[in-house]
């Protein structure tokens, strides 16, 4: 049995013990909040949903197992190829001019035969991130030139954002500042990436204006509802508009939650908070198991970001460290910011709740990238073992590549 444990679980125990532990509690939230789609929008049964659920999460395991046996450099090497496919499939994500369920279907693309929608941003964003610590690797120790970096560097980042932008703002904004931190952990100049953000900052501007001045031309973007957005957040005003009424609701299960704590499946609010399967599923959590539930949630996140930057710290070569924050930090980062939606900190962003909120595509990502840090936590060498393969090299440039 031991064994067969030890074949399974590869690599970092303690990260593997935490993925599972989201994993197992995440039934608990979604079996109660799927009764929103059941009753509300009027969508199978809730154990359906919880089967689905279910069958998503075993996927993703699947996925981080299959991953984790991978050598973590193959990712580098494929990157620039997985950004030039995903940046064409983004483009024809964008201009389909389609719905699911009468929305727009710009963020969505619909896998033929077996009816499941994908986010082709999500991999997008992920296979940027990788791309970028690649970059940096290999330009370890070199001197940047406005070439290498505009070609390089440029052109992929404004390329992938500025594909995600008009359809999903949130996740082309939080995959901008993931970037920008992967640079400053990467020791990427600073005068060179200013510059970058700024011609970012003014593309994103530009294609603002053009949206609303323009706006029989840019009809399949999200411009109206980000100022929407914004500026419900920013007003005292309660108004009766879909933004307002989450956030309402959202609060109000909160409020409920640490005041009392209505226990598992005895949350109210899990019938009129839209989205409290996914985007707002936190709400429900913390209406469930009160601030208990909340700080442990909390904490469970930070302890993986901690496990994240012990992984990253051991492993004996540059594209390893970056490539486990490259993957890591995002989903530490879109678990904070989903938080920060429910309790009303930052406007409505539509980002899940990583390994927790009801849905496929996000997860799986989630799960790859889990897969990726697992796959680099198994390469972790000793001090004589690092003696004993810089031997085996004859090669300079190998020897480099596991300093």
């Amino acid at each position: 049995m031991g064994n067969l444990f030890q074949k399974i679980f590869k690599g970092d125990k303690s990260l593997w013990s935490f993925i599972l532990v989201l994993s197992i509690f995440s039934f608990l939230p979604v079996y109660s909040a799927s009764s929103n789609l059941v009753y509300t929008v009027g969508t199978g049964t809730v154990f359906s949903h919880l089967f689905k659920h279910g069958s998503f999460l075993m996927v993703g395991l699947f996925i981080i197992y299959v991953i984790q046996k991978f050598d973590y450099r193959y990712f580098g090497i494929f990157a620039l190829s997985a950004v030039i496919l995903l940046f064409f499939l983004l483009i024809f994500t964008l201009v389909q001019g389609q719905t699911i369920g009468g929305a727009n279907a710009s963020r969505w693309i619909m896998i033929p035969g077996i009816g499941v929608g994908i986010q082709p941003s999500t991999i997008a964003s992920q296979a940027l991130l990788i791309y970028i610590a690649r970059f940096l690797t290999k330009h370890r120790g070199k001197e940047y030139t406005w070439s290498i970096v505009s070609v390089q560097l440029l052109i992929p980042m404004i390329a992938i954002i500025g594909a995600i932008f008009p359809s999903n703002g949130s996740t082309a904004l939080m995959l901008a500042v993931m970037c920008g931190t992967l640079l400053v952990i990467g020791g990427f100049p600073f005068k060179y990436l200013a510059v970058i953000g700024s011609i970012g900052a003014a593309f994103a501007g530009l294609f603002v204006w053009a949206a609303l001045t323009f706006s029989d031309v840019f009809t399949n973007t999200r411009v109206h509802t980000w100022i929407s957005r914004i500026e419900k957040f920013m007003s005292d005003d309660a108004q009766t508009t879909l933004e307002s009424y989450q956030v309402l609701h959202a609060k109000a299960a909160i409020a409920r939650g640490i005041t009392e704590m209505a226990g598992p499946g005895k949350s109210v609010f899990k019938q009129t908070l839209p989205q409290s399967s996914s985007d707002f599923i936190f709400a429900i959590i913390v209406e469930e198991y009160g601030a208990i539930g909340a700080i442990l949630l909390v904490c469970t996140f930070l302890v993986i970001l901690f496990r994240i930057c012990v992984i990253a710290s051991k492993i004996h070569t540059v594209f390893g460290t970056l490539l486990v924050f490259a993957v890591g930090i995002p989903i530490v980062f879109q678990a904070m910011i989903n938080m920060a939606v429910a309790v009303n900190l930052i406007p409505v962003t539509g980002q899940p709740l990583p390994m927790i909120s009801y849905g496929g595509t996000a997860m799986w990502m989630t799960c790859v990238s889990f897969g990726i840090i697992l796959s680099v936590s198994t390469q972790i060498k000793t001090k004589e073992e690092l003696i004993e393969e810089r031997k085996r090299y004859t090669n300079q440039d190998d020897i480099e590549d596991i300093a």
